[in-house]
């Protein structure tokens, strides 16, 4: 079966079951996240949500995945393009897991499936475990993007929980800086949607005046990169173990993807931070 992988989650969850054969199509994400792809020289297509049929078609797939985010107008296009689709839209790590046994059901893997969940839920569970150990419960605010504001996804509240932490609000909502000032979280935790690992941490601060938050003062503030935490896939204990580094770090041990706040500098981001992507930020 030839498939077109419009998100890395799917792409990711193929080399987990081992059947990257069945990829013919993806998106220069994918590329990005298994880089190795390109000595397959895949059809290179947009995602779900620049979806464009015409290069669907010419990839000549069997069957179309996609997952979100979607854009309603090229999911449309999508579902109308003539060709088998399968639309996936988590929300919770049960929804991923779900989400997995479809896709290894797809490709003829279901025992390669069910191993990849019991996994992840085995890694869960003795994250959760340690974390009972606590002995306190620190209020966590996760950020999926900074124009608006917007909280993380609910599989991440699901992670912060596992970790011993309690989320600050309503996940996937909007949120302001003045209500996540008013809570005066704990930890500070930042995770924008292909930013990767360069939100500019010392500039959002500033911007929002937030110097006087607890978790500023106490430099409880960091960036976990963005494919740990929004891409729905096994890669979900990677940031499941960044979370646990950060909000226990006494008894989960240190992640070489966490990104902490150093020094604050008045309104300008230090020089350990991407100027262009502060720069790209400040002008949405």
């Amino acid at each position: 079966m030839r498939i077109a992988s419009l998100q890395p989650s799917i792409t990711i969850t193929l080399a987990a079951l081992k059947r990257l054969d069945h990829l013919s199509a993806c998106t220069r994400y994918c590329l990005e996240a298994l880089p190795e792809l390109a000595e397959r020289n895949p059809h290179i297509l947009h995602d779900s949500w620049t979806a464009n049929t015409d290069e669907i078609l010419a990839a000549k797939p069997d069957l179309v995945i996609a997952s979100v985010p979607y854009r309603m107008e090229s999911l449309a296009a999508i579902l109308k393009s003539g060709l088998p689709v399968l639309t996936l839209a988590p929300h919770s790590l049960a929804d991923v897991y779900n989400d997995i046994r479809l896709i290894a059901a797809v490709v003829d893997a279901r025992l390669e499936g069910e191993a990849l969940v019991a996994e992840m839920q085995s890694a869960v569970e003795a994250t959760r475990f340690c974390s009972a150990q606590r002995s306190h419960t620190p209020t966590v605010y996760c950020e999926e993007w900074g124009k608006p504001l917007i909280h993380s996804q609910s599989w991440v509240a699901e992670l912060v929980e596992a970790a011993g932490g309690r989320y600050l609000g309503i996940p996937g909502a909007h949120t302001t800086a003045e209500d996540v000032a008013a809570a005066d979280p704990d930890v500070l935790l930042f995770s924008w949607c292909g930013a990767g690992s360069r939100v500019p941490l010392e500039r959002v601060i500033a911007q929002r005046s937030w110097h006087h938050l607890r978790a500023v003062r106490e430099r409880r503030v960091f960036c976990i990169p963005d494919q740990f935490l929004n891409t729905p896939a096994h890669t979900l204990l990677e940031g499941l173990a960044c979370i646990a580094a950060t909000t226990h770090p006494g008894l989960h041990p240190p992640h070489p993807g966490v990104i902490q706040l150093r020094n604050l500098s008045g309104d300008e981001a230090s020089s350990d931070q991407d100027p262009s992507l502060s720069s790209a930020w400040s002008a949405k």
